[in-house]
């Protein structure tokens, strides 16, 4: 299982709470965006938009490169990749628990 400190954890998941962040990474994942670019979708301002960006670039979600006036938005997916591979971890905990549940049922007249 891949290891992560417990601050770069928190900073991915709290990031991925937010759904307005979580639309910013999908739309990432289709390829480079324009800050202006990935704020058209949503209600909110540029600077709101921008906030979002920051949270997600803190995280290490994305990067931004400034080219003229303008900063491209790239989507870095390591740290998703590692919050996965954490969570993948309890898949067989609730795996069993729900095979044992299935089991006691199946026992049972329900």
């Amino acid at each position: 299982m891949v290891r992560q400190s417990r601050s770069d954890m928190d900073s991915v998941f709290g990031a991925l709470a937010d759904p307005t962040r979580r639309a910013i990474l999908a739309r990432l994942s289709q390829g480079d965006a324009t800050v202006s670019e990935l704020s058209e979708p949503h209600d909110m301002s540029l600077a709101a938009v921008s906030r979002h960006i920051h949270v997600l670039a803190d995280a290490g979600l994305m990067s931004r490169v400034r080219e003229g006036k303008r900063i491209r938005c790239r989507l870095n997916a390591q740290p998703l990749r590692e919050a996965t591979s954490w969570l993948a971890g309890y898949q067989a905990f609730w795996d069993q628990t729900l095979d044992a549940l299935g089991e006691f049922l199946e026992g049972k007249d329900v």
